[in-house]
């Protein structure tokens, strides 16, 4: 088994992304700062967020998290926008009534949205960033290669798919509904999965030499997990990312490398 170790890129990254903020703050002046809105206590939430504040801290970039009722989370935003010590805004997801999201993530102002959510978002997402890095990083070529994306979330699935497609690859698109589903991932050289029900993607419809991205997070037994069944682990003739240190710690630089754009961006207005 070839792994696909994020945990490695990602510490290359970030010695990168440190020195560019120390430039910011020594040369220019400028701290970077990030704001994250969070209105839930969702156990998968509250890790992502640790893990985001632990990362600015190690790169010298300001992290602040505001836990908000839902009912306030407008308020927080707007005036999040109008702070110019703020240079990136992260509505954390999922909400707690998922109805609201559409209008909430469409506040955030687009020179801010790190998370590229809003229609008019001036960076890339960072989990598909994140995918593209890891394979690049590998030397995984995806030109004429048959990829199959499972699921088409806003995070992840909608939004790298429409990224590789407009780059010319062929990407099928299933989910966990799609009745064939097995038959369409067995035809894939590579797969992508980011539904979040552990064991959707079995072992027997991946091919010899598939290359294989778990980018879906669930909590099962109070432990975070992905897509794929255990067996699959077991096999040694994919390429495919680990159980820990895959996607998420790139989705995490990737989303500072937005968050350090934008700062950096304020210093030609």
């Amino acid at each position: 088994m070839k792994q696909l170790n994020g945990s490695e890129l990602a510490a290359f990254i970030k010695e990168r992304q440190a020195r560019q903020v120390r430039a910011l703050r020594q040369a220019s002046r400028v701290q970077p700062r990030l704001a994250i809105v969070k209105t839930s206590n969702d156990p998968v939430i509250a890790t992502y967020v640790r893990l985001k504040k632990r990362y600015g801290e190690d790169i010298l970039v300001a992290v602040d998290v505001y836990e908000v009722p839902q009912s306030e989370a407008a308020a927080k935003i707007e005036e999040l926008n109008a702070d110019p010590t703020v240079h990136g805004i992260i509505l954390q997801l999922p909400l707690a009534d998922p109805s609201q999201t559409e209008e909430l993530v469409k506040l955030v102002a687009s020179h801010k949205d790190i998370d590229a959510l809003g229609p008019d978002a001036a960076f890339d997402p960072a989990t598909p960033m994140a995918i593209n890095w890891l394979l690049a990083g590998y030397n995984v070529d995806l030109a004429n290669k048959n990829i199959v994306m499972v699921g088409h979330g806003r995070l992840v699935g909608a939004p790298l798919t429409r990224m590789w497609r407009d780059s010319g690859l062929q990407v099928t698109v299933v989910d966990r509904s799609t009745p064939d589903i097995a038959q369409v991932v067995q035809q894939a050289d590579v797969v992508v999965t980011a539904v979040g029900v552990p064991g959707l993607i079995k072992s027997s419809m991946l091919r010899p030499d598939t290359v294989v991205v778990d980018a879906a997070v669930a909590s099962e037994d109070g432990k975070l997990v992905g897509d794929l069944e255990p067996a699959i682990r077991e096999r040694h003739d994919l390429t495919i990312t680990p159980e820990k240190g895959g996607v998420g710690p790139l989705t995490v630089s990737a989303l500072f490398e937005n968050v350090i754009r934008a700062a950096r961006s304020t210093l030609a207005s």
